[in-house]
């Protein structure tokens, strides 16, 4: 993440010279910290002193192997690539009005500079859950779509509409702090689980509903929660009872779910699990007209 610098203007001592806009230091904590300033690591050394005033950003990873890799990744890549993606993800948290996971600026920065390498070289790279990132996550598609426009107006290259549903991925990725091979589980996950709620009710869903965007948030953090194996701690078996008995068609089909899961995914969702998937069920039917107020 990005943070402000020095409120007393103190300079800073070099640690390490990463390139000559990038070097590593310390913060007043003892914190590693890798300072951005244009020219600040020219012919510096470990031990010299940064002026505050000449630091324009300042990256400060929780994790010292996140400031590792993010160090070790400044050597390999271009510093304009951390810069772009820098302007993607806080444009991204100003809209989603959330605090993205850190490692992010590492992923989302070697992605883009890999993206605009084989674009380079003639190589296309097609994106084949398109069609479920523009339906599942509108809002962090539309920042992909204004992703490409940042990269076209700072580095010159326009990539392909494909790379705006990647750039999505890593911050829906980044939003629950997972893996982006877990996403793209998820991503899965949810098609699947659609695919069997239409099925079961005989409908079609209306991805333009606020009910929809909500269960459609909901199955992403179940996502998070299977590949994690961290389920909701819920023991209260009153109340698991009386939603199955009241809400006895949508149980139906959140046991078809859990059923196909275990044979798709290997996954066996707990009780609980099924009891809020339920209730997110019977609110979205409710909505759409295919359940009854009451049953």
């Amino acid at each position: 993440m990005t943070i402000p610098g020095r409120p007393d203007g103190q300079p800073y001592r070099i640690c390490r010279v990463i390139g000559n806009n990038y070097v590593l230091a310390h913060d007043d904590g003892g914190r590693e910290i890798i300072l951005r300033g244009l020219g600040i690591g020219f012919k510096k050394h470990p031990g010299d002193l940064v002026p505050a005033r000449n630091v324009e950003r300042i990256y400060a990873m929780r994790s010292p192997e996140h400031s590792s890799r993010l160090s070790k990744l400044l050597s390999d890549v271009p510093p304009e690539f951390l810069d772009v993606s820098t302007e993607i993800i806080e444009t991204a948290e100003k809209q989603l009005g959330r605090r993205l996971s850190e490692n992010v600026y590492i992923t989302l920065t070697d992605h883009i500079c890999f993206a605009v390498e084989r674009m380079r070289n003639g190589i296309t790279y097609p994106n084949q859950l398109l069609w479920e990132i523009t339906n599942f996550y509108p809002a962090e598609y539309a920042l992909g779509d204004q992703a490409l426009d940042i990269i076209e107006r700072r580095l010159g290259f326009r990539l392909a509409r494909d790379e705006a549903g990647f750039i999505a991925l890593h911050l829906v990725n980044a939003e629950i702090d997972g893996r982006m091979s877990d996403m793209v589980r998820i991503t899965q996950f949810i098609r699947t689980i659609i695919e069997i709620v239409e099925s079961y009710y005989d409908c079609k869903l209306d991805e333009q509903s606020l009910d929809y965007g909500r269960f459609i948030t909901h199955l992403k953090f179940l996502g998070q929660r299977m590949t994690q194996n961290r389920y909701t701690p819920e023991d209260d078996n009153e109340f698991q009872s009386m939603v199955a008995r009241r809400y006895r068609s949508d149980y139906e089909c959140a046991l078809q779910i859990r059923e196909h899961l275990q044979e798709s995914f290997d996954i066996c969702l707990p009780p609980e699990e099924i009891t809020f998937l339920t209730v997110h069920l019977h609110r979205l039917g409710l909505s759409m007209g295919f359940t009854k107020k009451e049953e």
